[in-house]
């Protein structure tokens, strides 16, 4: 049975008064809008961002503003749902398109949020993490994590544009949010793609693992593109064919708040996905995809973006008959986990989550 709470205005203004000059709150005239029943209150609305709309005024960005005027020379994508001044796509996730136009170096500087960046375009940029240089070709995955130095640059011809997802909002709210500038780094030996380029197998050290907490920072596309081929060539019936982004020394996902992962759509496959509990981002890197959720419908082309909410049944399909597609996949899931709240819904039925 559902209670008729009280309302704030049903009680005396004297008595709400002398709550506010305490700073105290009556709880029960909100309740519901902080525990709703059934599903969480969301701000966060499906968004569109279409790449060829996006492009044009980012490189006239390139023409307005010097690197040396912006640092990071980014359009963020913001959902209307939390308001554009908030800049953020979801609850937890913020995303950005940044521009590197030949001869630009983006200086070195390190921030309490984590980011990752999926390059869209071009060839020739490099970011360097730790003193890690790891080259930029479209679609792959640089991480930049919590903490650690990075500074790109760009040695070729054409401009470089690559997405930025950071997990800015959340560590913005608890109050953490912060930068430093360094120098200029110097590059050392060693690349965690090569280190780390085969499934099973890891180096070896005499006393154990490496050690770092993020053994590889660059995942090239050509492999991950080659496993999910491989995925779908071995198990030809099965629907849902996705990779994750993991730490190859310790299987955990590549950073701790957000999940990253790779998925192909064959030719012509239609793709439902659940409703879960965690907000979603849908990136193309290959193909075009048609994503349906929360009512509304979305025709992806090569390059672009969009964000589904949590606790939304989403369909994915691949219009084409010819060619498969492939979508790079970020979403609130660690974070979840990491609070006991990550949850599947079967049909519109709540349930709370497992703790196990």
């Amino acid at each position: 049975m559902s209670l008729e709470l009280g309302r704030l205005e049903d009680l005396p203004k004297d008595y709400v008064d002398a709550l506010r000059e305490r700073n105290l709150v009556p709880l029960w005239p909100s309740l519901r809008s902080v525990l709703p029943p059934k599903v969480p209150a969301r701000q966060t609305v499906p968004t569109h961002w279409k790449y060829q709309e996006i492009r044009p005024l980012l490189l006239r960005a390139g023409d307005l503003t010097p690197i040396e005027k912006a640092e990071r020379r980014v359009l963020v994508l913001a959902n209307p749902g939390h308001t554009l001044e908030k800049m953020q796509a979801s609850a937890a996730i913020y995303l950005g398109m940044q521009l590197l136009l030949p001869g630009e170096w983006a200086p070195s500087h390190r921030h309490t949020p984590n980011a990752i960046r999926m390059v869209v375009e071009g060839e020739g940029a490099w970011t360097t993490v730790e003193g890690e240089k790891c080259p930029m070709s479209p679609g792959d995955l640089i991480l930049t994590p919590t903490g650690l130095w990075h500074e790109h640059g760009h040695d070729g011809t054409d401009p470089v544009i690559w997405l930025d997802v950071l997990d800015l909002p959340l560590v913005y709210y608890i109050e953490a949010s912060y930068h430093l500038n360094g120098d200029r780094q110097q590059v050392k030996p060693g690349r965690g793609e090569r280190a780390y380029a085969r499934a099973g197998v890891v180096p070896t050290p005499v006393f154990g693992r490496s050690g770092r907490r993020y053994p590889m920072m660059r995942y090239p596309w050509a492999e991950t593109k080659a496993a999910l081929q491989s995925l779908a060539a071995d198990q030809p019936d099965l629907q849902h064919v996705q990779v994750t982004y993991v730490n190859p020394e310790t299987g955990d996902d590549a950073e701790n708040i957000l999940g990253f992962h790779a998925m192909m759509l064959r030719p012509g496959q239609t793709l439902n996905l659940p409703a879960r509990s965690p907000a979603a981002v849908y990136h193309v890197i290959e193909g075009a995809v048609r994503v349906e959720g929360g009512g509304r419908s979305f025709d992806l082309s090569k390059s672009d973006t969009c964000c589904i909410p949590g606790y939304t049944p989403t369909t994915l399909k691949n219009d084409s008959a010819k060619e498969p597609a492939f979508v790079f996949v970020a979403d609130e899931s660690p974070l979840h986990r990491k609070l006991g709240v990550y949850e599947v819904r079967d049909g519109d039925a709540p349930a709370m989550p497992s703790m196990s």
